[in-house]
């Protein structure tokens, strides 16, 4: 039995790497509370130029995460040969998805969200390090709830819990 305790984050590397580099920083800040068990920090592929090598260095990485975190900028949903199949691998663990809004969206991003997502429970939330810490430590058990009652829709979090974390 494999021990889950990593968060997996999922982006576009072009674009957006940016992002996943500021988590990075705010998990290493001592002015922060903002923490995760980066799953990108097991392995690295052994022969990058290979898709399938990537993608069981990823499927490795994916099968030891509890959470998986997909940032979603502007070119996301067009991002087939990995992001995609990413996401599709996260829903088969069955993993809580939080989808985070790079352009400081709040709500489900109709216009950015990947239809390969519109089957499956995701919070949305904007890009700030509180809400998003919130999300890691309470979307978990809403997923699994969602799960149970076959609920596949999409889901933010509500003005007063922004509220409550001061943003």
């Amino acid at each position: 039995m494999v021990y889950r305790d990593k968060t997996y984050v999922a982006f576009d590397g072009d674009n957006d790497i940016k992002y996943f580099n500021l988590m990075k920083a705010w998990k290493q800040s001592d002015n922060t509370d903002f923490n995760f068990y980066d799953a990108h920090e097991l392995n690295s592929a052994r022969d990058s130029s290979l898709t399938e090598s990537i993608k069981n260095q990823l499927r490795e990485r994916m099968n030891n995460s509890k959470m998986f975190i997909l940032l979603l900028g502007k070119h996301t949903k067009y991002l087939t040969r990995f992001v995609k199949w990413e996401v599709e691998h996260a829903k088969r663990l069955k993993l809580p998805i939080i989808i985070v809004n790079l352009n400081g969206n709040r709500n489900v991003d109709d216009e950015l969200m990947p239809s390969w997502l519109n089957d499956y429970p995701c919070i949305s939330c904007c890009f700030n390090e509180k809400i998003l810490q919130y999300s890691m430590e309470n979307w978990e058990e809403y997923h699994r709830e969602h799960l149970k009652n076959h609920e596949t829709s999409n889901y933010y979090w509500r003005v007063n819990v922004y509220k409550e974390l001061g943003l």
